[in-house]
């Protein structure tokens, strides 16, 4: 059974790759796939961390103290499933510093916090993470660095660690009174 859909996930993936010579494409898959990376996140937020007060301080830390959680999780996953990536020449710095693919990091990630943004009533920010995420996932698959099924496993685990660390946050912010 598991053979069977993971030769369906490869031919669907496989389906959805763009062409080396879709040059227009290819960047604009690019910039969503980087997009998504979790050092890009994790510097923003500092910075309105370092730079903000109250609601938007503590917002800042929430959130990157979820990416830096999520980014950890989901390599022990992919540590212990070890499910190799795609074949590919793009994205060289992700095959040699996690050759692992299942779950995408980058999935859960713009997942976890598009579904974030909506529990904290951020708008119109809610909108536009919503309508990103996906785009940053799909990218990742266009691409040749993740399957369908590691994205499908990676919106999964991001709807469940956004409100997970959504039910949390009351606890975090009184055992780490100082971070928020």
């Amino acid at each position: 059974m598991i053979d069977a859909i993971l030769r369906i996930d490869h031919k669907l993936s496989a389906r959805l790759l763009i062409p080396q010579e879709n040059k227009f494409l290819r960047s604009a898959a690019a910039f969503f796939a980087h997009s998504g990376d979790s050092w890009f996140w994790v510097a923003g937020l500092f910075i309105i961390w370092l730079a903000a007060k109250g609601f938007w301080h503590a917002t800042a830390a929430l959130l990157a103290g979820s990416i830096v959680f999520q980014a950890c999780f989901v390599l022990a996953i992919k540590f212990l499933i070890r499910r190799r990536r795609p074949e590919g020449e793009w994205g060289e710095i992700y095959r040699k510093t996690d050759p692992h693919s299942f779950p995408s990091g980058h999935a859960v990630r713009a997942c976890m916090l598009a579904v974030m943004v909506w529990g904290l009533h951020l708008y119109p920010l809610c909108w536009i993470l919503t309508i990103w995420a996906p785009l940053v996932s799909l990218a990742r698959v266009a691409l040749g660095v993740h399957y369908l099924v590691d994205v499908a496993a990676g919106w999964l685990l991001g709807i469940l660690i956004a409100v997970t660390m959504l039910q949390l946050y009351p606890l975090f912010v009184h055992l780490l009174p100082f971070a928020f």
